[in-house]
């Protein structure tokens, strides 16, 4: 779709002359909620008269026990919170890191003060079984210093292959330094075709939620996943965006989608049993609903704090209306996201109909994503999308991408402007300020992409739109 600015525009200056740019939603008010109890009649209260020995002895000693529970817990309340900071104190990130809270500066332009700080994303990597080699491949190629990321193997996984990816995390230098990689333990089963995918999803995100106040966007990415640009130039490109937008696929379009994955009603085993077994369809089929109107996508997104919020820890009882809706529902987490969204009046101005990803065009709609073959690779390149999926194990064109994208090294991190010895060799044995970025000319690309995704004929004309 064609553009209203001349070509020469860049995002910053295109976002500024649009008068459509989604103002910020208002604050989310605090979950916690005042009531103001019912008086019951003096007449219904028993009035115990000091005379009566007996009674005031049960009083006192009520009002003891009482008092004593109530300086305990507060003792060891205090205790937990002096724990937790004092453990927060002894493992900060390394300060050469994050010096200070200055803007970022391009290092092939001249610094100005005038540039955004920098974004955080944080992102939820998951695996399974056999998947050590590439989820850790996976954090190589995604990692900045400025993000927050958690690693998740599922329970198919042994619990070697987790203690075996934690001592490998902690091994790297880098991530020590940051402090900012860390792995589920406790792990969870994960139907991708379940309501599980849902719950795992949410699990992530509260637990990066209490990890890191700073993140601005979440990212959820399997090992099928991998990123076409480097960290650096997503953090730039998206410094320059309101940071309440969600990008999420959408449509109201049910079509086909109505009689395989919202009509039928599914039992995942994800959410109740300990080991892997197949899924249970019923026999019934369940009526849509008229209380609000569903909406389908993928299940990749990429979603603002704000969002993540609401639906973790906000006081509107819709994403828990639409979660419990879902939970008996195949394909739930690709129908989730887009229906709170679009259901909701502080977020449907806030989501673009795009998730910033490259998958194979030759799928058919109604079968899962099919691998990206090497004839399609510069087309996959030219798309401007920020990750791809639909990518196999040990495929060559992850090779390609390390090699001629990201510049990265097998075993090593993404160089960025983080990284003090350039790009020839190993740069990022020694590091200084995070939030200088290093964009490369690929930054273009997605910068186009966007532009094109924010113009006036395309920002509000696919936003929730019933078809």
């Amino acid at each position: 779709m064609s553009s209203d600015r001349p070509p020469s525009t860049t995002l910053s200056e295109y976002l500024a002359m649009q008068n459509s740019t989604p103002s910020p939603p208002p604050q989310t008010p605090s979950p916690f909620l005042s009531s103001t109890p019912t008086t019951a009649s003096s007449a219904a209260i028993p009035i115990l008269s000091i005379k009566d020995p007996k009674a005031l002895l049960s009083i006192i000693i009520v009002f003891s026990i009482f008092a004593l529970l109530l300086f305990l817990s507060s003792s060891s309340s205090s205790s937990s919170s002096f724990s937790s900071s004092a453990a927060s104190r002894h493992y900060r990130p390394d300060p050469f890191l994050f010096p200070n809270q200055q803007a970022h500066r391009i290092i092939y332009h001249d610094n100005n003060s005038s540039d955004p700080t920098p974004p955080s994303i944080s992102y939820l990597l998951s695996g399974s079984k056999g998947d050590l080699g590439r989820i850790l491949r996976l954090l190589h190629a995604a990692y900045h210093p400025r993000n927050q990321y958690l690693l998740h193997l599922d329970r198919s996984a042994s619990d070697s292959e987790r203690e075996k990816l934690a001592l490998r995390v902690q091994s790297l230098p880098i991530f020590r330094a940051a402090q900012n990689v860390h792995v589920i333990g406790n792990a969870d089963f994960v139907y991708p075709t379940g309501s599980s995918a849902i719950s795992f999803t949410l699990h992530g995100a509260s637990i990066l939620l209490r990890l890191s106040p700073n993140w601005d966007w979440f990212i959820s990415l399997s090992v099928r996943d991998y990123p076409l640009i480097t960290q650096d130039d997503l953090l730039h490109i998206m410094s320059f965006l309101p940071k309440d937008l969600n990008f999420v696929n959408h449509s109201s379009y049910i079509g086909w989608r109505e009689s395989r994955r919202l009509r039928p009603i599914i039992v995942d085993p994800g959410l109740y049993l300990s080991e892997k077994t197949d899924m249970f369809y019923a026999t019934q089929k369940r009526v849509l609903p008229n209380a609000y109107r569903l909406f389908t996508g993928s299940s990749f997104t990429i979603l603002s704090r704000n969002f993540i919020e609401f639906c973790v820890v906000g006081i509107e009882n819709l994403p828990r209306t639409l979660l419990m809706y879902f939970s008996n529902t195949p394909s739930a987490l690709s129908n989730y996201f887009p229906t709170i969204l679009c259901n909701s009046q502080q977020f449907n101005k806030t989501i673009i109909n795009h998730n910033l990803v490259y998958a194979n065009s030759d799928t058919p709609p109604r079968e899962k994503p099919q691998p990206i073959s090497s004839t399609g690779y510069d087309a996959m390149i030219q798309h401007g999308a920020a990750f791809a999926t639909g990518l196999q194990l040990d495929d060559p064109i992850l090779d390609r991408v390390d090699r001629e994208i990201l510049k990265r090294r097998r075993g090593k991190v993404v160089p960025g402007g983080w990284c003090l010895g350039g790009f020839a060799n190993d740069t990022c044995s020694g590091w200084g300020d995070a939030d200088i970025l290093r964009p490369s000319p690929r930054a273009r690309i997605l910068e186009r992409l966007l532009v094109r995704l924010l113009s006036n004929g395309t920002f509000r004309s696919h936003q929730c739109i019933d078809e």
